[in-house]
């Protein structure tokens, strides 16, 4: 599997159960106060820079789109959808 162009191929990365002030267990995907998301980077096109395979991100979880392949489910987005690389 190889992304093409400015696509990123990811993984998102499981985040924990949160517990708010009140006393409510969050998951991650249900805090609407948070935008980004981390994950791995699995592959790259060939227009991406600064960016390399097993890098792990920060990016806007309400970009891109997800695909299956093999009965694994991964999330492709754009370059520009990066916000942080650790």
């Amino acid at each position: 599997m190889k992304a093409i162009g400015d696509n990123l191929i990811i993984t998102p990365m499981e985040q924990g159960v949160e517990e708010t002030k009140g006393g409510l267990l969050l998951t991650h995907g249900q805090r609407e106060d948070i935008r980004f998301e981390k994950a791995q980077v699995l592959t790259f096109g060939e227009d991406v820079k600064g960016i390399k395979e097993n890098d792990e991100i920060y990016f806007d979880r309400r970009a891109g789109h997800k695909i299956e392949i093999n009965k694994d489910t991964y999330h492709v987005i754009k370059s520009r959808d990066v916000v942080v690389v650790l």
